[in-house]
């Protein structure tokens, strides 16, 4: 089984997120790792967005094989893009990249991605994700993505290191489009499962679920539970983030709960903006 390493040569390499993504955990990988088992020999994160914590994971542990699962279809594209055909990718992004504009923006926003082949689509959502207000993805009701640019004055559009970094990272990687309720599919016994669902809202005005058309309710936090439950029974180390609320204690009630602090990426109002408590379930 993969230990965890003594030294950080593992991190040279450079992989980390190519995504902003709303509730992306980099700022809490250092209170995460003594969070993290001892020993990580394969991988499943649900819920992925930006895969922070699987590129950690990745570096810390190289585990042998790793499962990337989420519920946006072109969050899901974009990580195969990069995994499989990054040299496409990378020309594509370069050309975003000079023409970048207003009206650019928008008339890439507006583009159906049923009229653009994977790598096309995947150089969409990176060029989008890296220029529009504070890195949302957000769609309406006929499932468009409606974000207005933002005021970045020399956004960078490409990297090229870090996204051959990424892709060497997730090389061997299984990722799929799946519903949380699916974990169990790909998880096995000792495999180390990490879950980072939308957050229980910490008031009624704070709720921010619209990744895709349809919104994550209590009940989907009730039946996340219950997986959570189905992964223990089935002899998973699994690891989940939330909200600090009562009723994530309640529903994980039972299990070993850790606090920690994040500072709040998404406000409407700037002073609301803050270092805030979340928690972290874990059944080992």
């Amino acid at each position: 089984m993969a230990s965890r390493p003594t030294a950080t040569a593992r991190r040279s390499a450079g992989a980390r997120p190519f995504l902003k993504w709303a509730g992306g955990k980099r700022q809490l990988l250092a209170q995460f790792a003594p969070l993290y088992p001892d020993r990580v020999e394969r991988f499943v994160e649900v819920f992925t967005g930006s895969g922070a914590v699987f590129f950690d994971v990745q570096a810390r542990f190289v585990p042998g094989e790793c499962a990337l699962l989420d519920h946006n279809e072109e969050l899901v594209n974009c990580y195969r893009v990069v995994r499989d055909d990054v040299e496409r990718l990378l020309p594509l992004l370069a050309k975003h990249g000079a023409r970048h504009g207003r009206e650019h923006y928008y008339r890439v926003r507006a583009q159906q991605t049923a009229n653009l082949d994977a790598v096309q689509r995947a150089a969409r959502l990176m060029y989008l994700n890296r220029t529009c207000y504070n890195g949302l993805y957000r769609v309406n009701s006929r499932g468009e993505f409606n974000v207005p640019m933002g005021a970045y004055a020399r956004p960078r559009i490409l990297d090229e290191a870090l996204l051959r970094a990424a892709s060497g990272a997730l090389r061997g990687a299984t990722v799929e489009a799946a519903d949380f309720r699916e974990a169990a599919a790909y998880a096995r016994r000792g495999d180390f499962v990490y879950l980072d669902p939308p957050y229980v809202p910490l008031s009624p005005s704070s709720s921010f679920t619209s990744y895709t058309r349809a919104a994550f309710t209590t009940d989907d936090q009730r039946g996340l539970a219950d997986v959570y439950r189905e992964l223990d029974r089935a002899g998973c180390l699994v690891m989940l983030s939330n909200s600090a609320t009562p009723l994530v204690r309640e529903l994980y009630a039972g299990f070993r709960i850790e606090r920690v602090t994040a500072r709040r990426a998404i406000n409407s109002a700037g002073a609301k903006r803050g270092a805030i408590d979340e928690l972290v379930v874990l059944n080992y």
